[in-house]
């Protein structure tokens, strides 16, 4: 198993920068940041892009794997953000993975722009984005038109530090984006589904787990669980995060993203706990 811890994009640097050094100071493997333009309940509160972020967070870290969680259509499009992600592997050093997702239909990342990002067919614009995203990252002078993209002769060196390009961890649950994953990814992220008990919540990892395996039969294929929509804080103690990395292997997941500790609201939490994983915990997996 993998470790990996997400920093919300809600810090000023001087706050951010020390979680970011921490987290590979700690010893986790990967560390990631949401990329939305607001977030459920925090969306009245500070929030920062997560390209300068994670560029930022390139600058004071030299091993870890950085990555966003995750990337959609609702605000991106794929020719600037080629452009944006490729600088991000380059400032990393090759050490950037692009999570990306569908996106949600009535999320503040929706309303926001007054709905005018809705589409009548989520999935095939999700397909779109992915598609000409790996084609702007593996090739020059790329020229598409989709049915929701278009790009004319686009340039795009220098390409990525990683070839052929960054890693895509994709976002899946349905048969349509599991497809999509098991065609562009070189791995799964999900949350679950929503539910109010934590054994139900891992009832439908379980279930989403045995759907992938219908679908990728490739060994090296990583299985991204992303805890913040358990009913429970998977940091809320030592103990707890322990059997979270314990359940997660046994569904043949690979990493564990958990959300950094804050002080107050969701993920409410005690930073004291990742001291206490660091030492405790982290060995054991390297």
């Amino acid at each position: 198993m993998r470790a990996g811890i997400t920093i919300l994009p809600e810090y000023r640097w001087t706050e951010a920068a020390p979680r970011w050094r921490a987290v590979e100071e700690y010893g986790f493997a990967s560390a990631w940041t949401f990329d939305h333009v607001g977030w459920s309940s925090l969306v009245d509160g500070p929030w920062f892009g997560s390209v300068p972020t994670l560029a930022l967070a390139a600058s004071v870290t030299s091993r870890i794997e950085l990555g966003m969680l995750v990337a959609s259509p609702n605000f991106r499009h794929p020719l600037p953000f080629a452009r944006e992600l490729t600088a991000l592997d380059d400032a990393s050093g090759g050490r950037f993975t692009l999570g990306v997702g569908a996106g949600g239909q009535g999320g503040y990342d929706t309303t926001v722009f007054g709905g005018t990002n809705l589409t009548k067919s989520p999935s095939a614009r999700y397909a779109e984005f992915v598609e000409l995203l790996d084609l702007l990252l593996t090739q020059d002078h790329v020229t598409w038109t989709g049915e929701h993209y278009r790009a004319v002769g686009a340039r795009t060196l220098p390409g990525c530090v990683q070839q052929p390009r960054i890693p895509f961890i994709v976002a899946a649950n349905g048969p349509k984006s599991l497809a999509l994953a098991a065609r562009f990814g070189q791995g799964w992220i999900t949350t679950g589904t929503r539910h109010d008990t934590l054994d139900n919540w891992w009832k439908s990892l379980a279930d989403l787990s045995a759907r992938l395996d219908d679908t990728v039969t490739d060994p090296t294929f990583r299985r991204v669980l992303q805890s913040d929509a358990a009913p429970v804080y998977s940091l809320s103690s030592v103990e707890c995060y322990r059997d979270f990395l314990g359940r997660a292997e046994e569904l043949g997941f690979t990493d564990l993203a958990a959300p950094w500790p804050r002080e107050s609201g969701v993920f409410a939490g005690d930073e004291a706990i990742l001291e206490t994983v660091a030492a405790e915990v982290l060995p054991a997996l390297r």
